[in-house]
């Protein structure tokens, strides 16, 4: 194994994902004036959605120097084949945060890429059919994982550590080199992401990373010598990611939802109703991920039975069971109540109508008579409230008593 070109290529990536993640954070976080155009805020945005590009730059970077320079001469084709699938994944994804694409165009293209990584490994054919679906689902499971600041990139350091560890234990530097470039240059990325992240991820470095960690999983496991247990390694290593899967599924599948559809239903999210804060998230997610890692390690250098990996698998069921009781959709707000005539409302149930009451109608008072002054307030019947004074004829006073009686 060359161990001194392994080093090389992770101090050089580690080097070139800092120095381009800088550049990036520095262009995204530039000031502006609040009289600038909105399109600089939207540029910002994309460079914080894209910084991704970054950690793969320059894990591509330093890790076809390396092969380029002879590092993996064990295996050149499997590295080539590695390196050229999740550069085509992560080009995807490069187009995904540019401009949403479909799910089903997404899975063609990493069901392509993992088809060019088992040809390049010469697999047989029932093998190289069960490392295609293990490459999709897992590359896909590690993606989710990217809804929280830094729970991805520490999962995924943890996880590469584990398949480094595994390559050295077989003495493979080919299938050691990605992995190794992958853990210094998610390290170095980790500066930006973390909470409160200035970059993230995005679609390109998650899936480069999915594909990176599943396919060089499976090629190990496919490279491991005959009569040693490490089947059983292999999803140990992709627990955590496995477990969020599962837990998304079946919460969606119980709520009527769509398993396509985004929400915020996964471990982070309930860990977060749960009070924990999103640095606590992550670094309890990257301890979830180093026990079954550590495990499968050690059965994968045969210092450990394989039954004690049901430990770590029994914790990780009993884990989802008790996150699905934790709510993970909000709940329904109720219909607004429905305003129908009372008229409408008996036609359509066919009872008979009640009787609306009629309402007075008050008419405006009579127009005063001709000749009458108009200042002078009359009864209903149009007699005047207050008769005129008498004229002093002894028959006009009569009349006036008599009215007033």
């Amino acid at each position: 194994m060359n161990v001194l070109g392994i080093i090389a290529s992770g101090v050089a990536a580690l080097l070139i994902t800092v120095a381009l993640a800088r550049i990036a954070r520095r262009a995204a976080l530039r000031p502006h004036t609040p009289a600038a155009s909105a399109g600089r805020a939207a540029r910002a945005g994309l460079l914080r959605r894209t910084g991704g590009t970054a950690a793969v730059l320059g894990v591509t970077a330093a890790a076809g120097g390396a092969l380029w320079l002879g590092a993996a001469d064990d295996a050149p084709a499997s590295a080539a084949g590695l390196l050229a699938g999740s550069g085509s994944v992560a080009a995807l994804g490069l187009v995904h945060d540019l401009k949403p694409l479909r799910a089903v165009l997404r899975l063609a293209v990493q069901t392509a890429a993992a088809v060019l990584v088992v040809c390049f490994a010469g697999l047989p054919p029932v093998a190289a059919v069960l490392a295609v679906l293990w490459i999709v689902l897992v590359t896909n499971a590690f993606a989710l994982l990217d809804h929280a600041d830094g729970l991805l990139t520490v999962v995924g350091v943890v996880t590469a550590a584990g398949l480094l560890a595994c390559a050295a234990v077989d003495g493979g530097s080919a299938l050691a080199l990605l992995p190794a470039a992958l853990v210094a240059g998610l390290g170095g990325f980790l500066l930006h992401t973390w909470h409160p992240a200035r970059l993230r991820l995005g679609a390109c470095g998650a899936q480069f990373t999915g594909f990176v960690l599943a396919a060089s999983g499976a090629l190990i496991q496919a490279a491991a010598p005959a009569g040693r247990a490490a089947w059983a390694a292999l999803p140990a290593l992709a627990t955590v990611a496995l477990a969020d899967t599962a837990l998304v599924v079946v919460s969606r599948r119980r709520a009527g939802r769509s398993p396509l559809r985004d929400g915020n239903d996964h471990i982070g999210h309930r860990l977060r109703r749960l009070r924990v804060t999103v640095p606590g998230t992550a670094i309890l997610l990257a301890l979830w991920a180093g026990v079954p890692v550590v495990a499968g390690t050690l059965v994968r250098a045969g210092l450990l039975h394989p039954a004690f990996l049901l430990v770590p698998l029994a914790g990780t069921a009993a884990a989802v069971l008790a996150l699905l009781r934790v709510p993970g959709y909000a709940p329904a707000r109720p219909a607004p109540p429905r305003t129908t005539a009372p008229r409408a409302h008996v036609r359509r149930s066919g009872a008979s109508a009640a009787p609306t009451p009629a309402v007075p109608v008050v008419k405006p008072a009579d127009a005063p008579a001709k000749g009458a002054s108009v200042g002078t307030a009359r009864t209903a019947s149009g007699r005047p409230t207050v008769p005129p004074p008498p004229t002093g004829s002894p028959s006009e006073t009569a009349a006036v008593a008599a009215d007033r009686s």
